[in-house]
Formats: C-alpha cells, sequence, structure tokens
C-alpha cells in the first residue's frame, strides 16, 4: 500500500535537515533523496544518485548543500563525508549512447528509478528533486530545488557531481581537444567553438542541436543510435527543456510514459 504522509509543517528556516526529520518523525523512514549530474551537458554521461543520510547527523555535514554551489575542494570533502556517513547510497552512470536512444528526460527517470532500486536497503520514502518519478517501488514526493531543501537530495547531489566532474576530467585525457576538464561536457563558448571546429566525438550527446549541427557541418555521422523523437530537440539548459521544443518534446515525453508502463507491467 502506497502511504501518504500526515501533514506536517515545514518552516523555511527550519533547515535542509527539515523534511527529512519530519518524515522520519512520522514513521516513513529511512528517506532517500534523489539526483542527477549532467542533465544539461551535451557531452559525457547523465550521472544519477540516490544516499539515505542518518536522522540527527547534521552536525557532521556541516555545509551539506546543493552541489553546484560548493567550490571543487569544498564537493570533494563533502564527497568524502557523505560515503563515510552515508547509511546508504548508489550512483549510476547513463553514457552519451543511452541518453541519445531515449531521451534525456527518459534517461534520467529511468536513472533515477535504478539508482533507489540499488539501494541496499528499502527506503520508506524517496525525495526527488524537481519532478515526479512514477515507478518508484516507495512512496516518493518531488521537491523544488530539493538540493537546497533537503539533506539526503543535496548528499544525492555531491555524489552524482563528483562522478560525474571526475569522469569528464578522466574524459579529457583522451579527448583535450574539447577541455573537459575545465567545462565537463557544458555548453560554454570555448566547448561551442571546438565543436565547430573539430566537429563531435564519440562521447558527445548527438541528439542535441548544438552537436548535431556541428556533426552536419563535418559530415558526420552519429556513432550510435539516435532515437528521431529526439533528433530535433534544442539543448537543455539547466534541466528545463526549451520553450519551442514542439512536436520533438511532446515525443519525448511520450517515450518517458511508454518506458513508465513497460517498467511497471
Amino acid at each position: 500500500m502506497i502511504r501518504t504522509p500526515p501533514r506536517a509543517v515545514v518552516r523555511r528556516d527550519a533547515g535542509i535537515w527539515a523534511l527529512q526529520a519530519a518524515l522520519d518523525r512520522r514513521g516513513l523512514g529511512p528517506v532517500a533523496g534523489v539526483d542527477e549530474a549532467g542533465r544539461g551537458a551535451c557531452a559525457g554521461p547523465l550521472v544519477v544518485a540516490s544516499c539515505v543520510l542518518r536522522p540527527k547527523d547534521a552536525a557532521r555535514f556541516e555545509g551539506l548543500t546543493d552541489s553546484k554551489l560548493l567550490t571543487a575542494a569544498a564537493r570533494d570533502r563533502m564527497y568524502d563525508v557523505v560515503l563515510s556517513r552515508a547509511v546508504d547510497c548508489a550512483v549510476i552512470v547513463i553514457p552519451a549512447a543511452e541518453v541519445d536512444r531515449f531521451g534525456v528526460h527518459v534517461a534520467n527517470i529511468e536513472g533515477m528509478r535504478r539508482a533507489v532500486a540499488q539501494l541496499t536497503g528499502h527506503p520508506g520514502y524517496v525525495l526527488t528533486d524537481g519532478f515526479r518519478v512514477p515507478g518508484l517501488t516507495a512512496p516518493s514526493m518531488p521537491v523544488v530545488k530539493g538540493d537546497r531543501v533537503a539533506a539526503c537530495v543535496a548528499a544525492a547531489s555531491v555524489l552524482a557531481k563528483v562522478t560525474r566532474d571526475r569522469i569528464m576530467a578522466g574524459m579529457h585525457e583522451e579527448l583535450p581537444l574539447y577541455g573537459f576538464d575545465v567545462h565537463k561536457g557544458y555548453i560554454t563558448p570555448v566547448h561551442t567553438s571546438a565543436l565547430v571546429e573539430h566537429g563531435p566525438s564519440a562521447e558527445h550527446r548527438w541528439s542535441y542541436a548544438n552537436v548535431a549541427s556541428a556533426a552536419i557541418r563535418h559530415g558526420l555521422e552519429p556513432p550510435h543510435r539516435v532515437a528521431r523523437s529526439v533528433a530535433a530537440i534544442g539543448v537543455v539548459q539547466n534541466g528545463a527543456p526549451p520553450a519551442a521544443a514542439g512536436v520533438a518534446g511532446l515525443a519525448t515525453r511520450r517515450g518517458a510514459d511508454s518506458m513508465i508502463t513497460r517498467a511497471e507491467a
């Protein structure tokens, strides 16, 4: 049976641990947080993480917040703290080819399901960053800016971000032309210039409009399958689809619904 938590008042000034604490007090723990890194990038993998923290462990996580708000050194420090203090955690790496095959939204939803499924223990409740994730095996709730509101989501964002950053730094050693060690595959002016000059690599997301455009300029074909339903979608920025995604955007959402149906069957 899916359980809905009783109504509880969580004050905005109560801190990043308040939401998890409210759920734990009502017997809905352990509470797992889920977040991703790399949704807005046009190269490299999408990384999704889940994390369960101990209630009343806030003193061990001083400075924990959205990974994007931390310096690289602070993220690395917090990454070590999360790994040593978390009750449970899992990290899922979704390669660019899979993002191209299903579309970034579908890949992200499926990655979140997999991240929860790979936890050692079954969570009592799941908090996801930003939007609803159907098909989870525990009751869940989307939290707007969850990585700044819920400690377990913030911890998951750190795991995902640091994991992806390290993958991109390693990728830079193999593909130094693109500067992945600096911008991590996001659409910066430097990356855009490299795409125009050299064309995309096999690690780029060929379903993204800027990558497809650079490939056409260089007469290159995708090295892997690219779903036609997502091939025309504009570049995703900060997790939000472009306003003019049109039919292609709808096709991607339909693909997500289709995958959800298969997962629940």
